[in-house]
């Protein structure tokens, strides 16, 4: 149930503003910021200012706005849309936001939240698209801090790419059906050849584009994409995955995919979990591989999520082998990858200049013959060795690496959940490592890293793993 705290106190909308006045006393600073801000909009700007300052009132000049040299009255506010009190004097603006309310004109008092109607937002221009942030006058610096990110997120076409769109939406619904026909020519508009002609700035292109999207609706291809979701951290999704998951008709996601990962796709995306988990796996691959193709046959934009990168252990290959037999179009979105992930919580260089040139990634399951695998040789001359899904193999991994050459005092890290808050990290030695299959309650995803580089990791925050009992390794490292 939702708690008081999580809810807003103010509710965010857009008020109407074109061709309406829109009220601004004061002449310094503040009432500087005010107009730049609303200057964003078609609205008829009023400054009331008996004696503004300099850069100011060159910007009033430059950009058309009414100057009412006048001390401030009730009269004013006459026929205004929205207020500003910003004279940088509380009083006067407290003054300011009660004359405004008498005359029921919605009032913001700058740096004074409690006689405040609204609150101005940090705002991302891409009219006709707005992206306001607010933060209900709590923190100006965090809004103007996300302001800076949201801003690098969006294109600067997407202005242009949203009025084309805004020519094309009475015709779209007045040939394409409600649903998914109509929302699939709508992402297929904004995220295909017509926004990336927009893009370049060839509207004709656009125009042909989205004709031809008009006249294809009905036959729209399906598509997958498999993505990296990274080793767990929401925050490691790379933009490119957070774009094709919103733009997903279906998530297909493994159990190593955390939950808050799985959400960030579209929230009305059907979701479908195929396990591929150590001893519960709820489909075999070749399941796996005919629902991708079924789900694309039908026309559907299809998201695989893996844990960690598609390409590193995540049996990738078989379904591209798949979707390119049925004739099916799939893209690959790289995730990052667990060790990277493990090497980052150790602060531990995974390749370190006179120490070891080469890392390898293994699972270590192929141990069980006769012969050593190349990487175990690799290993002996020097390289780090990484290897996935660690903690059941752990002690042929060691006994077959000290066989081959390796020192039993070859440094060693594992941890388990790797970049997730609950992460967990345990340091010691090659022969240490075999006791790492007592430790039960390792129920997360472990990686193992191995060689003499990661000598040079920080142990501060891990715990040693030569403990006698497994019962004694509890500590646990937060985010």
């Amino acid at each position: 149930m939702t708690s008081a705290n999580d809810k807003l106190t103010t509710f965010p909308a857009f008020f109407r503003v074109s061709g309406r006045s829109v009220v601004i006393v004061g002449e310094g600073d503040e009432a500087f910021a005010k107009a730049r801000l609303v200057a964003n909009t078609q609205a008829h700007i009023v400054v009331v200012a008996e004696n503004p300052e300099p850069a100011f009132a060159r910007y009033i000049s430059e950009h058309g706005i009414q100057l009412k040299r006048q001390a401030f009255s009730d009269e004013t506010l006459a026929g205004a849309t929205l207020a500003f009190a910003a004279t940088g004097d509380a009083a006067a603006d407290r003054a300011i936001a009660a004359a405004a309310r008498a005359r029921a004109v919605p009032v913001n008092a700058v740096d004074q939240p409690e006689v405040c109607d609204f609150f101005t937002p940090a705002l991302v221009n891409r009219a006709p698209v707005a992206v306001a942030i607010g933060t209900e006058g709590a923190g100006p610096v965090l809004a103007q801090m996300i302001r800076a990110q949201v801003d690098r997120i969006l294109s600067p076409s997407l202005g242009p790419l949203a009025r084309l769109a805004a020519s094309y939406r009475e015709v779209a619904e007045s040939v394409l059906p409600r649903g998914f026909v109509r929302r699939r020519f709508w992402h297929a508009f904004f995220g295909g050849a017509v926004a990336a002609a927009v893009s370049r700035g060839d509207t004709e292109a656009a125009r042909r584009a989205a004709n031809g999207l008009l006249n294809t609706a009905h036959r729209a291809e399906g598509r997958v994409w498999l993505v990296g979701a990274g080793p767990g951290a929401e925050d490691l999704l790379t933009l490119r995955a957070q774009r094709v998951m919103m733009d997903a008709d279906v998530l297909v996601h493994d159990a190593l995919v955390p939950q808050a990962v799985i959400d960030m796709g579209r929230r009305d995306a059907e979701r479908i979990s195929v396990g591929k988990r150590k001893g519960c796996h709820s489909k075999s691959q070749d399941e796996i591989n005919d629902l991708l193709v079924a789900l694309a046959r039908a026309g559907k934009r299809v998201v695989r999520l893996k844990s960690g990168d598609p390409l590193v252990y995540g049996r990738a290959g078989e379904e591209m082998a798949a979707l390119r037999q049925a004739g099916i179009g799939y893209e690959i979105v790289p995730g990052i990858t667990s060790a990277f992930a493990a090497a980052a919580d150790f602060e531990l260089p995974l390749t370190l200049r006179g120490v070891a040139s080469s890392l390898v990634f293994t699972t270590g399951h192929d141990l069980t013959g006769d012969v050593l695998p190349d990487w175990a040789r690799l290993a002996v001359s020097g390289a780090t060795v990484a290897v996935y899904m660690g903690r059941t193999v752990a002690a042929s991994v060691a006994g077959r690496l000290m066989q081959a050459g390796l020192p039993p005092e070859t440094t060693v890290a594992v941890v388990e959940n790797a970049s997730r808050a609950d992460k967990r990290l345990l340091h010691g030695t090659l022969k240490d490592l075999p006791g790492l299959e007592r430790y039960d309650d390792l129920s997360g995803p472990v990686m193992v890293i191995i060689g003499d580089a990661v000598a040079g990791a920080n142990f501060e925050r891990s715990e040693p793993l030569a403990y006698g009992e497994p019962a004694r390794a509890t500590a646990t490292l937060g985010a």
